[in-house]
């Protein structure tokens, strides 16, 4: 009768396990680019969202005194990728506390409201460097009437050109740097 020399135990071989993270290594490298991707895009919906935010409080303010108000840009200092405390920084009657809006905890967004003289029209822009790439990604909103032309307080971006936003729409103030390199 002949008995086994060798006899398998339970167990791995390397052969085995090296597959194994060869097949994580290739989900990981599909996976990690699309979560920041995604993290990236979940970022940039703050600004949109207090831009509406902002907007309602402007609605507000006009139909009880009958015009619009401007907001100094707050928080202060260039938007970087980090969130921040949101600090009123403008002089009375040029904040946002006057238009009786602020943001719910630490915001990646920089907030600046612009009025014209009589009122009647404003923007609104929000400025961040989400990707920390130092380009900085502008959204704006625009309520004009004919002939009521009010600039921007965009950071370091110049005056919001508003290129593809149509009134009352909240939208990247140019193609080239609305939207951060996902």
């Amino acid at each position: 009768m002949m008995s086994k020399i060798h006899t398998r135990r339970g167990g791995f071989t390397l052969i085995e396990l090296m597959i194994v993270v060869a097949i994580i290594g290739i989900l990981a490298a599909i996976a990690i680019p699309n979560f920041l991707k995604f993290q990236l895009k979940a970022k940039t919906s703050e600004g949109k969202t207090n831009l509406a935010a902002i907007r309602t409080a402007e609605e507000s303010v006009f139909a009880e005194y009958g015009a619009y108000v401007s907001a100094d840009t707050s928080p202060a200092g260039p938007p970087v990728n980090n969130k921040a405390p949101f600090v009123d920084t403008g002089a009375a009657g040029m904040n946002f506390d006057g238009l009786g809006w602020t943001p719910e905890g630490d915001v990646y967004f920089i907030y600046g409201v612009a009025a014209n003289s009589a009122g009647v029209a404003f923007t609104a822009s929000a400025d961040a460097d989400i990707d920390g790439d130092a380009v900085l990604q502008t959204w704006g909103y625009r309520k004009a009437v004919s002939g009521a032309v009010v600039a921007s307080k965009d950071q370091g971006n110049g005056a919001c050109a508003f290129t593809g936003i149509a009134d009352e729409e909240v939208g990247p103030c140019q193609p080239s740097y609305g939207r951060s390199v996902f």
